[in-house]
């Protein structure tokens, strides 16, 4: 997020929950159009459970809920002395206390719930119940009304919180989906989309996803964290979506049949059909993954010609259920020997070529 990112803990919360300072009580009062009175030391409207601190801040306390006290009506007098009461339990860490404070606070006439249950959530954090506030910040989001507090929003704090606490797929979904509609200019849209066709592929949404990487790919050279590779993964999926596929085959061994068929036959272009027509790398051992420089000019038929291709009878022993590197040399005077790599498709979002086989690469050299 423009903020620091999704992940980064209580950034929102911590900033919508610090402290308003106030030259003094009487400041408050005048404020709110009122008057300081002298007050009795055990008022008898105040609940002393709720006094608590240094002598100063019992003082403060006792003075606010009895000014509390005064305001019946819930309004905006009246959530200034509780937003006050709230953030000096907070800064007192009296978490207990600002819980059941504000618990006792909450009405259907009150337009400030959705604070009152933020501040709750927040105190539950602090006392690392992150279940408990977690369904609080769902809560707010389902059932209140957003509410600016400091010009911050509390149900963008709310969903912020909700990604980083909830391991649900399907909620996560609906947290991304609400922050890209409803605050896009206030986050990292590239995050957003991208972990939002995360979130779709956990739960097999695939048509979704390819639609979500397919709009983050507008936000490529984002840092996603946790996810370095992300530009490469995201157009891996979305190119391959929109291609044919008619490259693919029913196993390795049917492949590599038709690869040794093409060698023996020096046919550059059944060579040419066997290969994949996106995403397919030619790089060397020793470079990155996403790496894919030179893949602009490679043509198969620029090293084939005049040279007989010889290969391995059997597939390297490093092959597995998943991939398979096949052992190859004559290419090149510079470097002889390749290893052509195959992999089985993964792209449940269509069963016809979910678990075929591709050839996707070749990497040069002998394998380290």
């Amino acid at each position: 997020m423009s903020t620091g990112g999704f992940h980064g803990r209580l950034l929102l919360v911590n900033t919508i929950v610090l402290r308003l300072k106030v030259l003094s009580l009487v400041g408050m009062f005048i404020t709110l159009g009122c008057r300081a009175v002298n007050i009795p030391a055990n008022p008898p409207s105040v609940d002393l459970y709720y006094i608590t601190g240094t002598k100063a801040e019992r003082e403060i306390i006792t003075n606010l809920l009895v000014l509390l006290a005064e305001e019946e009506e819930p309004g905006e007098a009246q959530f200034a002395v509780i937003r006050e009461l709230s953030n000096m339990y907070a800064s007192m860490k009296e978490y207990g206390k600002l819980i059941n404070f504000l618990s006792s606070r909450t009405s259907a006439q009150d337009t400030y719930n959705a604070y009152y249950l933020f501040m709750i959530a927040y105190a539950y954090m602090q006392q690392e119940a992150d279940a408990v506030a977690a369904i609080y910040f769902d809560l707010i989001i389902k059932n209140y009304p957003d509410l600016m507090v400091q010009g911050k929003s509390i149900h963008l704090a709310c969903l912020t919180e909700l990604i980083r606490l909830v391991d649900n797929p399907e909620r996560e979904v609906r947290y991304y989906q609400e922050l890209i509609a409803r605050f896009p200019n206030d986050i990292d849209q590239g995050i957003a989309y991208f972990m939002l066709a995360q979130a779709y592929e956990q739960t097999g949404e695939w048509s979704r996803a390819i639609q979500a990487y397919t709009q983050y790919l507008s936000y490529r050279g984002t840092t996603i964290p946790g996810f370095p590779n992300a530009d490469h993964y995201a157009k891996q999926m979305v190119d391959f979506n929109n291609s044919p596929k008619n490259w693919t085959f029913e196993s390795v061994n049917a492949l590599v049949a038709a690869i040794k068929g093409a060698f023996d036959g020096e046919s550059i272009v059944r060579l040419r059909q066997c290969r994949a027509k996106v995403n397919f790398f030619a790089r060397s051992w020793a470079q990155e993954d996403t790496d894919d420089s030179g893949m602009a000019e490679f043509d198969l038929a620029d090293f084939m010609r005049g040279n007989p291709i010889r290969y391995a009878d059997k597939l390297d022993a490093g092959s597995n259920a998943n991939e398979a590197y096949l052992r190859t040399w004559g290419w090149s005077r510079y470097i002889s020997t390749w290893y052509l790599y195959f992999r089985k498709i993964y792209f449940p979002l269509d069963p016809e070529i979910h678990g075929r086989w591709e050839w996707a690469g070749i990497y040069y050299g002998e394998k380290f």
